[in-house]
């Protein structure tokens, strides 16, 4: 089983997080912020990634340092339960539909962090959370795991159904990306041998 724990306390979060990359979407979430809480338990269940994300955060100040640092405390954790990357399927690419929104994610395990987002919001909030934090948490995300992601809103006007298709698409991407393809024999998916920091991926 491809499983990581990450515990980190500083005097912004105290935070847990456990994942299993060959679970079966089980989820137990607790950020303090509902919203987040409720995307994070679609990106685990669509990926089929077991997560236990719990965070005490200062949000008495505001919600950046618990949004930024969930997004890296499971992008470390993703990554440290690849391990060596071998045998796994290293890219993945989902259209999301949700109602009148469409979304295209596609990504790459390719330790090069990079994020292209193209999406806006027309509300400043949606639930208690802060839109301009989404951006935020997929950049943290992308960086801590080593993921050049691509994120584009192809249309859409809710911003609830934007935002959940794209969380959702980078689940099924997500899926598809760690998932072991039995054709590769255990190798590393890159003419190098090798994944990990950006000097040594092709």
């Amino acid at each position: 089983m491809r499983t990581a724990r990450i515990a980190r306390k500083t005097h912004e979060t105290d935070i847990f997080v456990e994942v299993n990359l060959d679970g079966t979407g089980a989820f137990d979430v607790g950020t303090g912020i509902g919203f987040l809480d409720h995307m994070i338990e679609q990106l685990s269940r669509h990926s089929l990634i077991d997560m236990v994300v719990k965070i005490k955060g200062d949000l008495h100040v505001d919600q950046h340092h618990t949004t930024e640092d969930c997004a890296i405390a499971i992008g470390q954790a993703i990554t440290q339960a690849l391990g060596a990357k071998a045998g796994i399927g290293r890219y993945g690419t989902a259209y999301s539909p949700m109602d009148e929104a469409l979304v295209r994610v596609a990504l790459d395990i390719s330790g090069r962090p990079w994020l292209v987002w193209k999406a806006a919001f027309t509300q400043a909030r949606l639930g208690e959370m802060d839109t301009e934090l989404f951006e935020h948490w997929f950049q943290s995300f992308a960086q801590a795991a080593g993921i050049t992601l691509h994120i584009e809103v192809l249309y859409g006007s809710n911003n609830h159904h934007i935002i959940e298709g794209i969380f959702k698409g980078l689940a099924r991407a997500l899926r598809d990306a760690v998932e072991m393809d039995p054709r590769k024999g255990g190798a590393v998916p890159s003419t190098k041998g090798l994944l990990g920091d950006g000097s040594l991926n092709g």
